[in-house]
């Protein structure tokens, strides 16, 4: 608790609660994993808003900024407490020296069960608090008294498990907008796709913009990843073809129902010189930050090239935007869809933009490619099953065969590795010799 009634939460303002955490954040934020500017320092911070979910529990959204990079938002939920008991002491951040919290002990609220499930309550009762905004769909009815766990292993947002039953994702980064993991599965769900778990409840503030902050979806106990699967198979030396296949149908079964959903754009006919332009840059970029790439650079350009003169063969549509093996859960037999909010690096409004299919089926044979490099030597011969298998299922249920565009499949591959390269250049560089194996063997059938 609080010392005194002047000092409660629901009447902090945003420079009052700066005041008091500033120091700590900027300490605190570089070293969580969902924060995106890792290595730099926090040159600016703001406090943009402040809610009270419940009395000791403040929502935040803060602004951060880097030197010479753009300002990033993001969502936190913290506690305030005199002291932790030692069931929480490991969500400790730090006790503030200035402002109306000084001496108070600050802590991550969301590994606190009893916040947790507070949180829980305001998704099951719709309304608002504040410049937040509660809902949920009118159909579905979230039992109260389930039990909250974190999700472990997250890389850029939190997830929260009720009871095994439902399963709250929170955008740690927040932007402008809706976010396609909750505009994605309602669209999907209301088109009746089976193959994307629906969004049951979800929250957004109006402040200092429209944005959204979290999603409630049923959770798939008894599922498993596509990721766990594939290494699984590999250590056990076993096929993994049949479940290639089952999920290249799977992929092609949820782009159709994107385009009943979404529509699809007509074909442009300069897109593919607009889409080779913009895979050179990114190349190009990516080749000033990892110097593994530069001798490969003229090269893949040449596979860019194919796409600037052949087009890009396709109507463009809503897609996935970050498919991989992590992406899809296998349960009962069949596989599910999850996680559409596309790469967090990317700008949402490009996110949401209609785009070629062909570029969730090359992050699917990629992530083929890395699965087989956990194993030494690498697993050439499961590697081209796999990819073999999930086009020809993706052919399947699909108008467009993958296989029968290889130059358009190789382009975007490439664009793929190289995105890689750079990633594990910044966040994981013992991994970077997994694209650059990529990036080697692309340059060279270009």
């Amino acid at each position: 608790m609080l010392k005194t009634a002047s000092q409660s939460p629901s009447s902090l303002s945003p420079p009052q609660v700066l005041t008091s955490l500033a120091a700590l954040l900027r300490e605190w934020l570089p070293k969580q994993r969902w924060f995106a500017g890792k290595g730099r320092p926090v040159t600016d911070l703001e406090v943009l808003s402040t809610t009270a979910l419940h009395p000791g529990c403040l929502h935040l959204l803060i602004r951060t900024g880097h030197s010479g990079q753009p300002d990033d938002c993001y969502q936190l939920i913290l506690g305030v407490r005199e002291n932790l008991p030692l069931r929480l002491q490991h969500a400790f951040i730090g006790r503030p020296d200035a402002g109306p919290l000084a001496g108070l002990t600050v802590y991550d609220a969301l590994l606190d069960p009893r916040s947790a499930t507070l949180l829980l309550e305001r998704l099951r009762t719709p309304g608002a608090m504040g410049p937040l905004r509660f809902e949920r769909d009118a159909q579905t009815v979230v039992p109260e008294g389930l039990e909250p766990r974190l999700l472990e292993g997250e890389q850029s947002n939190t997830s929260l498990v009720y009871g095994d039953s439902y399963i709250l994702k929170l955008f740690r980064r927040v932007h402008q907008g809706i976010n396609p993991d909750l505009e994605v599965p309602r669209a999907l769900a209301r088109g009746g796709c089976a193959r994307v778990p629906a969004a049951v409840a979800w929250f957004w503030t109006t402040e200092p913009r429209k944005m959204t902050l979290g999603v409630l979806q049923p959770f798939l106990r008894e599922a498993t990843d596509g990721w766990t699967l594939a290494l699984q198979s590999l250590a056990a030396g076993e096929d993994f073809s049949d479940e290639a296949y089952e999920l290249g149908r799977a992929t092609a079964e949820v782009h159709l129902a994107l385009t009943r959903a979404f529509g699809v754009e007509p074909l442009d006919p300069h897109g593919g010189v607009r889409l080779a332009a913009a895979m050179t840059s990114r190349l190009e970029s990516a080749a000033d930050q990892v110097a593994d790439l530069v001798p490969y650079v003229s090269r893949l350009k040449s596979a860019y090239g194919a796409v600037a003169a052949r087009g890009t063969g396709r109507q463009a549509q809503r897609i996935h935007g970050d498919l991989h093996l992590g992406q899809v859960l296998r349960a009962n037999d069949r596989w599910f869809v999850i996680d559409f909010e596309g790469e967090p690096a990317r700008p949402l409004a490009e996110r949401r933009h209609p785009q070629a299919p062909v570029r969730d089926v090359a992050g699917m044979l990629r992530s083929f490619d890395y699965a087989a490099y956990t194993r030494r030597p690498r697993r050439a011969q499961w590697v081209e099953r796999c990819r073999e298998a999930y086009c020809a299922g993706y052919a399947a249920e699909s108008p467009w065969d993958p296989r029968a565009d290889a130059e358009l499949l190789r382009a975007y591959e490439t664009d793929r590795a190289v995105y890689e390269a750079l990633y594990e250049t910044r966040h994981r560089p013992d991994w970077l010799p997994v694209p650059m194996a990529a990036i080697a063997r692309l340059a060279e059938e270009s």
